[in-house]
């Protein structure tokens, strides 16, 4: 491990500053992805800017719903009375990822942040263009290994069949983004010129031809909050996780529902996958073909097979092509 400055800060502004003094400098939360990265020598800091001490650890009802600070430990938030009775989805989310004690150390805004599991990123002497990407080029030195995507013809069983390109397969690992991007929260951020606000939808990216950019940060910006409108979901909405095994693994497919209903009839869907692309895959189009249906098996196995439109296979995955909408049906 190379040696890297530490520095601890009160204040927004004070963490704004310090990060921007160096270029490679990380907000150090939680802390339970990026010690990982910083260990296995993915990522090689100059600076970590201590976090933790800034005011944003508190969960607060607002007028239009709910506002959640940055710092806010997820098995906080998941065990929070408000969340649980009328954000239930995001709930049981955070309850299926990781094991209780990350869940007790991790913060919704490093959740957000933490990059993807694909072990060809956190192998160094693996080809990987999230890790290092080939805007260097070939003739450039290359701190993290060789670029490419070893995925691509290599061992994929737990990579995208969604949003992937020819530079990068891999998944985001998250299970509280796919909740909050069904629930369409919002994300206060906050940078040197100010605070800016964006739907949780823009957060996260594609790969495209830039696999290392995972979201659509600035740099020396920070997530501040995040907002949950009102909604009428809380007494229909499902989160199902399928893994290959029951604690602390991260999602082969992922399916987060949500339904408003008036008897049997479909007001407002709203549907998000995880475990199948880059970043949270919302279906707007499957939530626009339930508005209106009357709930029955044989609608939700219409709306499953319309999901799939544009899903593609790399071998070791194809299996992930039959129980992406088995786990639609089943959520």
């Amino acid at each position: 491990m190379n040696p890297f400055q530490y520095v601890r800060v009160s204040s927004s502004q004070s963490a704004l500053t310090a990060h921007a003094k160096e270029k490679g400098s990380y907000f150090l939360a939680g802390g339970t992805n990026l010690i990982d990265l910083v260990k296995r020598e993915v990522i090689v800091p100059e600076k970590l800017v201590d976090i933790n001490k800034l005011p944003m650890a508190t969960i607060e009802e607002i007028s239009t719903g709910l506002r959640i600070g940055a710092l806010v430990k997820n098995s906080t938030l998941a065990e929070h009375e408000v969340v649980k009775k009328h954000f239930p989805l995001l709930s049981l989310a955070l309850n299926a990822g990781a094991s209780a004690q990350l869940r007790n150390m991790a913060t919704v805004g490093g959740n957000m942040m933490q990059r993807t599991r694909c072990s060809y990123f956190y192998e160094t002497s693996m080809p990987c263009n999230k890790r290092s990407p080939l805007e260097a080029g070939p003739d450039k030195n290359q701190p993290n290994g060789p670029s490419g995507c070893g995925a691509l013809e290599g061992v994929n069983r737990m990579h995208a069949i969604f949003g992937g390109s020819s530079k990068c397969i891999a998944v985001h690992p998250s299970d509280m983004c796919i909740a909050l991007a069904a629930l369409e929260a919002t994300v206060q951020i906050q940078g040197l010129k100010g605070v800016r606000t964006i739907s949780f939808a823009d957060f996260h990216r594609l790969p495209g031809d830039t696999p290392q950019k995972d979201n659509t940060l600035q740099p020396g910006e920070l997530i501040v909050s995040i907002e949950l409108s009102s909604n009428d979901f809380a007494q229909h909405s499902h989160y199902v996780k399928v893994r290959d095994r029951s604690s602390y693994a991260f999602a082969l497919v992922s399916a987060a529902v949500a339904l408003e209903m008036k008897g049997k009839t479909i007001q407002q869907a709203r549907l998000a996958l995880g475990g199948v692309a880059h970043k949270p895959w919302r279906l707007p189009q499957v939530e626009s073909f339930l508005r209106g249906k009357t709930a029955s098996e044989a609608v939700f196995k219409e709306a499953a097979q319309l999901a799939m439109q544009g899903a593609k296979g790399y071998g070791h995955n194809d299996f992930k092509l039959t129980l992406t909408p088995q786990t639609i049906i089943q959520a």
